[in-house]
Parts: C-alpha cells; sequence; structure tokens
C-alpha cells in the first residue's frame, strides 16, 4: 500500500512539473487581471454611517432610568429600523435631497442594523461619491428621526455620532482580490492540468506500455539511430 501511494504521490508530482508552465501563466494571468480590474477599472465604492440612540440618559443626577425601560428601548430598536428602512422614510429623504436618489434605489442601498443588547442602531450607505454617501446617509438619519417622531410622539431617538465623509473606499479591495484570484488561478490550472492528463490517451514511455497494455517492453528504437 504504501509503494503504491509512493508511486502516485510521484506521478501527480510528474503531471505538474510537466504542465508546470500552464498552471504558472494561468495563475499570473489570474492575478494580474484581478489587479488591473481591482485598480484600474472596477470604481471605488465608498460608505458612511451614522449611529442612531433609542430613549435617553437621565438629564439630572437625581433622574434615573429603571431597568424595564433599557428593556423596552432594546426592544423598540427593531421596531425603529423597520420605520428606516421603509419607502415613507424613502421618499421622503428623495425628496430632501432633490431627486438625488430614487427612493427604490435608497432603500436598496441602507442598511439598518440594530446593534445586540443596545438601544442602538447604525444607519450605512454606499455610493461611488464619498460627499454624496454622507450626505444621504445624514439626510436619511433626519428624516427617520421627523417620521419616528410623528408615529411615535411619546419616544426618543437622536443622532448619536453623524457620518463624516469616508477617506478610503471600502470595495473592491486589491489586495484580498488579487489573493483570491492567485489560489483560484491555481485551482483552475491544477484542474485543466489534471484534465489534460485524463484526456490524453496516447502512450509516449516504456513504462506506459507496461502500465497500460500490460506487455513487456523487449526493445528501445532511440531516436537517434547513431545511439
Amino acid at each position: 500500500m504504501e509503494q503504491e501511494m509512493t508511486l502516485d504521490l510521484r506521478e501527480i508530482f510528474e503531471i505538474i512539473k510537466k504542465r508546470l508552465r500552464l498552471i504558472l501563466i494561468v495563475t499570473a494571468a489570474s492575478t494580474f487581471i484581478s489587479g488591473v480590474l481591482s485598480y484600474f477599472v472596477i470604481p471605488p465604492t465608498y460608505e458612511a454611517e451614522t449611529s442612531i440612540i433609542i430613549g435617553k440618559a437621565p438629564s439630572t443626577v437625581d433622574e434615573r432610568i429603571q431597568y424595564n425601560d433599557v428593556l423596552m428601548y432594546q426592544k423598540l430598536v427593531k421596531t425603529y429600523s423597520e420605520i428606516a428602512k421603509s419607502r415613507t422614510v424613502a421618499e421622503a429623504t428623495s425628496q430632501k435631497l432633490d431627486g438625488l436618489i430614487s427612493p427604490e434605489a435608497l432603500m436598496k442601498g441602507i442598511s439598518v442594523t440594530p446593534q445586540a443588547d443596545t438601544q442602538i442602531m447604525v444607519l450605512k450607505f454606499q455610493g461611488k461619491n464619498p460627499e454624496e454617501a454622507a450626505n444621504i446617509v445624514n439626510t436619511h438619519a433626519r428624516v427617520f428621526i421627523r417620521e419616528a417622531a410623528r408615529l411615535y410622539p411619546t419616544g426618543n431617538v437622536q443622532i448619536m455620532d453623524e457620518a463624516a465623509v469616508p477617506e478610503s473606499p471600502v470595495k473592491p479591495r486589491p489586495l484580498l482580490n488579487m489573493a483570491i484570484a492567485f489560489f483560484l488561478g491555481i485551482m483552475v490550472s491544477l484542474g485543466v492540468t489534471f484534465l489534460l492528463e485524463y484526456m490524453d490517451s496516447t502512450i509516449k514511455t516504456e513504462d506506459d506500455v507496461e502500465k497500460y497494455l500490460g506487455l513487456p517492453v523487449i526493445g528501445i528504437i532511440p531516436k537517434n539511430m547513431n545511439e
């Protein structure tokens, strides 16, 4: 069994060695193309985010917030997050931005994430222009607070941190893309290598005669008759 395994591994390495140029070319090409696309073709995408807190902190030293109130606010975060994603808020935000973005595009691009076990929710928006992304998410947050106050007059919703203009894009990530392309190139090239080897049924050496035909080799005709 050990001998068979050794022979199998030896054959695998021989196959890889025989088509090493193909493997290197495919891997290098996929990595190069990924780098070109990431750096020069795919436009950068910027993400701006703002955080909103549901409820309020005590305004005086004597005022206290009960534990039940905290639990209530945490449950309300999910309700408010659905309001933030609603078409009503999206249409009002689009109108506030003078049609800079359509309600449909805003509903598709905005993400609202309640933070677990907190009274905080985070609004994020991704866009091609960093200033526009920050402006859109900040406007959406203000419109949401206005609509939330209309629906829940007794509620308390405040912006904790306004979105700043993002300095660097979140997509694409060239180094990550190139690393993925590198490994994919290796996997694809190895797959093609073994597929070509499997489809190649020609007999090239005396070892192939013994292996595939089961016949002993009684003589070899050299390529150079002078040998």
